[in-house]
């Protein structure tokens, strides 16, 4: 899943390519933020080469001209036209041509600011959370990220498919939130830091209350999120467990054998007979916690 922990939180519904390159250009978008736009037009390849060409044509027919005026023994004008050529030969070589790399960059700012322009409100910078958002965004990635790279969801033992179409937008609906709950925030904060009247902090307070209200209402889906990675990472150390068992049971008649050649008494291992056992909890241990996963699932999505 792409933009986990990401600094640009996009929306879903925004095409890949658009997506990744949003994501991939976070000190690009907060300039843009600020107020800047590209200054430049896309650079024009084709009508360059054209005007080249057009140079060293004229230069050319200059010089096939001026050979004309040679044999015909006219050397004034030879000479101003072979010099004439000889002047626009060098325009065209010595020519500056912009750098490539400065090129390739203004065309990835160019974009990037149409990209961000096309879908302004599909994104999320983390720079313009506040502090409380920021965190709460962070625990949320945390949380999507421990589902999607655990082994029980590549391995389909959760509903894998589900999860990469839910998680990205339960990600994106709290970072949506989260920014308007921030840009909210420092609006309040700047009215109220100005000092207020009684009549307006009659006003004031539960608008404040509102935020609360909202925060808590954000923290209420994080914490969703993060008990289902919690059970997510129980059913993880039942899998890794089950696994550890079944293949130190594959081992166990080469244990046996060694006891038996080496005459050792066979309770020094006392463990051994165990490991069948063992490997049926967790075989149980592993089917309640993905059980308990997909029951979270389903509150997650309520």
């Amino acid at each position: 899943m792409p933009g986990r922990h990401a600094k640009v939180i996009v929306d879903p519904a925004v095409p890949g390519d658009a997506a990744a390159l949003l994501r991939d250009n976070r000190k690009v978008l907060v300039r843009i933020h600020a107020g800047w736009a590209p200054a430049y037009k896309r650079p024009r390849p084709l009508a360059g080469t054209v005007a080249r060409l057009a140079a060293t044509a004229t230069a050319v027919a200059a010089i096939v001209y001026g050979l004309a005026l040679f044999v015909a023994e006219r050397y004034t004008p030879f000479v101003v036209i072979m010099t004439g050529a000889a002047l626009l030969i060098v325009s065209v070589l010595l020519r500056p041509r912009p750098d490539a790399e400065v090129e390739r960059r203004r065309a990835l700012e160019q974009d990037v600011h149409d990209a961000a322009r096309r879908h302004e409100g599909h994104y999320v910078l983390r720079d313009e959370l506040d502090e409380p958002a920021r965190s709460l965004m962070f625990r949320a990635q945390v949380a999507i990220e421990q589902v999607m790279d655990s082994r029980v969801n590549a391995e389909g033992l959760l509903d894998d498919v589900r999860n990469a179409v839910m998680l990205p937008a339960q990600e994106w609906e709290i970072g949506r939130l989260l920014a308007k709950l921030s840009q909210l925030r420092a609006e309040h904060q700047e009215v109220v830091s100005e000092g207020v009247t009684p009549e307006v902090a009659a006003v004031a307070e539960p608008l404040a209350h509102a935020l609360d209200g909202s925060q808590q209402a954000v923290l209420a889906r994080v914490e969703a999120l993060e008990r289902y990675a919690g059970h997510v990472a129980d059913a993880e150390r039942a899998y890794r467990a089950r696994h550890q068992i079944e293949r130190l049971s594959a081992k166990l008649p080469r244990y046996e054998e060694l006891l038996a050649e080496t005459g050792a008494d066979g309770s020094a291992v006392p463990e051994l007979g165990r490991l069948a056992d063992d490997a049926d909890r967790l075989e149980q241990a592993l089917r309640d916690s993905v059980s308990s996963a997909h029951e979270a699932f389903r509150h997650l999505k309520g």
